[in-house]
C-alpha cells in the first residue's frame, strides 16, 4: 500500500550506505520571486478528545504556516528537530547515516518574517502529509508555493507520526501505529484528518484566526494537496468540508471510496507510472474506482522514474545524503516536477489562470503522462 509503509518509516532503502555528503543536506531553492517567510503555530481543539488518545480530552495540533514574506532576512526554520530526526530515522536502519541528519538540513523560509500582501489577496493551499510521515517532508512543496503567493498551511496530524514537539517541549509519539492493521482503520483516519482539516481552516480564515497574517488570505480560494495518506485526506476533507475549492492526490491510495454523489470540483491524480500498468491490478486500482466519481475538472498524471517518496522531500535528501530510494530521476528533478504540476493546478483553478501545462503533455517534462 502506498498510503501505510510499514518496514521504514519514511520509505527509504534499507540496503543503501549512504556515501560522504559533500554538502550539508538542502532543500532546492524556492522557483518563484518572493521571499518565503514560516510560523509554527500550536492548535487545540476543545471540542474533541484525541481519537487516538482518548485520555487526552483535546485535540492538539502543530501547523507550519509559509507565506510571501517582505523580506528574505533572518534566522531560517530548522527541518526537525534531534529527537525528531532520530525517531523519524531509527527504524530505518541505515548504515552510517547519523540519526540527526534530518535536524542539519538547509532551508529556506524565514521564521515569523512579516508577510507581505494585501487583505484577501492570497489564496491558500493546505499540505497533508503521508502515513507516519512529519510535515516536514512537504517543506520544500510549501516553500515554493509560498514563493508564488500562496499561503501554504502544512499539518502534523498528531500521534499519526513518530514525533511531534510542541511549544512547550513535550513530544508526541505515534499511537497510532499500533493500530493500523485493524479493520476500518482507514476511514477513521478519513474521518480525522477530515476534522484536522476543517479545524484548521477554521483557525486561519474563521471569525477569530490565530495567525497574525490570516487577514492576507482569501477565504474564497482554499485548496489542498496531500501525499499518500495526505492524498486521500484531500478528497475525504473535500467531502466535508465546501472551503477546499480545489485538490491534488499525490501517490495516495484513497481507500475509502467516494460515495455514488461524488465530487465535482476540480482534482488532480498524480502518480507514479513505473508502479501502474493499465488494464492490470496495480496499486491505483482505487482511483479506477472513484475517477467515475469525480464529475468536474480532472487529471490523472503519472511521472516515470519515480517511487513513493520521489514526491516529498526525502528523494531529494536521500540523494544528498547518498542514500539510494530505487529511483531512477534525481530527486531534484521529481520535486521540481511536483512542484511544476501542484502550482499550476491551483493557478488555474484558485487564480482563474488557463494552464498549457494541464491541457496536454508537455516537451519541458517528458517524464510526465496524461492518462485521462
Amino acid at each position: 500500500m502506498r498510503t501505510l509503509v510499514v518496514a521504514t518509516a519514511l520509505g527509504l532503502a534499507l540496503s543503501a550506505t549512504p556515501a560522504a555528503a559533500s554538502t550539508t543536506p538542502h532543500l532546492p531553492r524556492p522557483t518563484g520571486s518572493q521571499p518565503v517567510g514560516v510560523t509554527s503555530l500550536s492548535l487545540v481543539d476543545t471540542s474533541r478528545p484525541d481519537p487516538w488518545v482518548p485520555s487526552v480530552p483535546y485535540r492538539e495540533l502543530m501547523v507550519s504556516v509559509f507565506y510571501p514574506a517582505a523580506s528574505a532576512h533572518g534566522p531560517t526554520k530548522p527541518y526537525m528537530t534531534p529527537l525528531e530526526s532520530e525517531r523519524n530515522l531509527e527504524r530505518e536502519g541505515i548504515p552510517g547515516l547519523s540519526l540527526d541528519a534530518l535536524s542539519t538540513v538547509r532551508t529556506n523560509a524565514v521564521v515569523d518574517a512579516p508577510a507581505a500582501g494585501r487583505r484577501h489577496s492570497l489564496p491558500m493551499v493546505v499540505l497533508s502529509p503521508g502515513w507516519t510521515q512529519p510535515r516536514a517532508v512537504l517543506s520544500g512543496l510549501a516553500e515554493d508555493l509560498a514563493s508564488h503567493g500562496y499561503v501554504a498551511t502544512v499539518i502534523d496530524h498528531t500521534y499519526e507520526n513518530r514525533a511531534t514537539t510542541f511549544p512547550d517541549g513535550h513530544v508526541t509519539g505515534c499511537a497510532a501505529c499500533d493500530v493500523d492493521d485493524q479493520p476500518g482503520i482507514w476511514e477513521k483516519v478519513a474521518a480525522i484528518r477530515s476534522a484536522d482539516t476543517s479545524f484548521v481552516l477554521d483557525e486561519l480564515i474563521g471569525p477569530h484566526p490565530k495567525w497574525r497574517g490570516s487577514a492576507l488570505i482569501d477565504p474564497q480560494r482554499v485548496g489542498m494537496a496531500g501525499h499518500s495518506a495526505g492524498g486521500a485526506n484531500t478528497l475525504q476533507a473535500m467531502l466535508a468540508d465546501p472551503r477546499v475549492r480545489a485538490g491534488i492526490d499525490i501517490d495516495g491510495s484513497t481507500h475509502v471510496p467516494l460515495p455514488a454523489s461524488g465530487l465535482s470540483r476540480p482534482f488532480l491524480f498524480l502518480g507514479s507510472m513505473d508502479n501502474y500498468t493499465p488494464g492490470t491490478p496495480n496499486p491505483y486500482d482505487d482511483w479506477e474506482t472513484d475517477w467515475p466519481n469525480l464529475t468536474g475538472w480532472k487529471r490523472w498524471l503519472m511521472v516515470s522514474g519515480t517511487v513513493h517518496s520521489s514526491f516529498t522531500d526525502l528523494g531529494v535528501l536521500a540523494d544528498q545524503l547518498g542514500v539510494d530510494i530505487g529511483a531512477s530521476i534525481e530527486g531534484t528533478r521529481a520535486l521540481a516536477i511536483t512542484r511544476a504540476y501542484v502550482e499550476a493546478f491551483f493557478e488555474q483553478h484558485l487564480r482563474c489562470r488557463p494552464q498549457p501545462l494541464l491541457a496536454a503533455p508537455s516537451p519541458a517534462f517528458p517524464e510526465v503522462s496524461f492518462i485521462r
